[in-house]
């Protein structure tokens, strides 16, 4: 198959998986993560890893589960990226106390969401943009378009709403982002993403040393916006998800290093409420890339 065709190909078994209800494309992807886990190979692997480093006591049952999440969260995508409408989002989105963001939003230094691959996070920041995109302010988040040309175009449409902005992983989307916080509005970002060199300091997470982004804790520095913390439950049997959104318990240090140990810690915490649903399988522990 040449080329041209299969980005075409794999276009249009995407938008057509979109077709498919919620809980016929989980029920897929739970299939899937049984593929995953029955193969051999480095993903599976680096999950278990990863996953016994920071829950020792894990059962075999336990690392299983968390490889069928997974399963779902790839299988759920074409749900989000291609429909992302409004009908979609209310019949599967339990309502979330969102009192937290309109708190933070009154005060008007911005709001910085912090987000860890756990649960479907996208649906983080589409459910702030239906609760918030109809007039009030809007949701920057980061993004690192897929090497995929068809994906590119494909996910970088999705990711836009009314509500929903995003930014590029470079300098120019950084400004984008001090420059919504310093207008009040909201910014999200997933502070377990390795960053490019440069970008990050060496910081404890789940016992072992890992290169994480300092962009939050700029942010916060230089705009003194508030930080809350948020993950989408994937809820059993097909029945959506539930967001829950709660703040950092610890206030950010001045000290860079510091705050940046610190963050990983929330994410710690929120990734210790449901392990089973963290994407254990991301080369967390990788060498920071050498250009964004």
């Amino acid at each position: 198959m040449s080329n041209r065709v299969m980005p075409l190909v794999a276009s249009c078994v995407f938008r057509s998986l979109a077709l498919l209800p919620l809980c016929v494309l989980q029920t897929l992807g739970q299939g899937a993560g049984w593929i995953a886990w029955l193969v051999a190979g480095s993903f599976k692997r680096r999950s278990n890893e990863n996953f016994l480093r920071a829950f020792p006591q894990a059962t075999l049952q336990m690392q299983r589960a968390a490889m069928l999440s997974v399963g779902q969260m790839f299988l759920e995508m074409p749900y989000w990226w291609v429909r992302r409408n409004d009908r979609a989002l209310n019949r599967t989105v339990a309502p979330a106390d969102w009192h937290l963001f309109e708190q933070a939003l009154a005060e008007g230094k911005g709001v910085i969401l912090l987000s860890p691959h756990m649960g479907c996070f996208e649906i983080t920041a589409q459910a702030y943009a239906l609760r918030f995109g109809h007039g009030g302010p809007p949701m920057t988040v980061l993004f690192r378009p897929p090497r995929q040309a068809w994906l590119r175009s494909l996910v970088g449409g999705a990711r836009q709403r009314p509500g929903l902005l995003t930014a590029p992983t470079t300098l120019s989307g950084v400004k984008q982002m001090i420059k919504a916080l310093k207008a009040g509005e909201a910014v999200g970002l997933l502070p377990d993403q390795v960053p490019p060199q440069g970008m990050g300091l060496m910081a404890p997470f789940f016992g072992r040393q890992a290169y994480t982004m300092t962009l939050s804790v700029r942010l916060v520095q230089q705009t003194g916006a508030t930080v809350l913390l948020a993950w989408g439950e994937r809820l059993a049997w097909g029945r959506g998800y539930r967001v829950h959104v709660q703040p950092m318990r610890e206030t950010l240090s001045p000290d860079l290093p510091t705050a940046v140990a610190q963050v990983n810690r929330a994410m710690e915490e929120l990734i210790m409420q449901c392990p089973g649903q963290y994407l254990w399988g991301y080369a967390r522990y990788k060498q920071a890339r050498e250009s964004l």
